[in-house]
């Protein structure tokens, strides 16, 4: 008898953050964290570690979304997706 192999699908893809200003953000559940302001810069001047985003048209207070908590961007509709919570991510000035 032979043993059969079993794959999951894995994704590789390296997401370029340094396009996606504009793009809506959603958490987990699928609720509107905002708009992609830009990107931030941190650990490498030449890649982007962090996306601040802007709740609202006239909100001051702006999300840091780390790259890690990206789990997927669709670059054809322009919308992120989180693998957190809105409340999981920290907000700044």
């Amino acid at each position: 008898m032979q043993a059969r192999n079993t794959f999951t699908e894995v994704s590789a893809i390296a997401y370029d953050l340094r396009r996606t200003a504009g793009y809506l953000v959603a958490d987990r559940g699928g609720r509107v964290v905002g708009r992609v302001e830009c990107p931030m810069y941190g650990s490498a001047p030449d890649v982007p570690d962090a996306l601040a985003v802007r709740g609202g048209f006239l909100s001051r207070r702006r999300r840091l979304v780390p790259a890690d908590a990206i789990e997927q961007i669709d670059g054809a509709t322009g919308v992120i997706g989180l693998s957190v919570d809105r409340d999981e991510i920290k907000s700044f000035l």
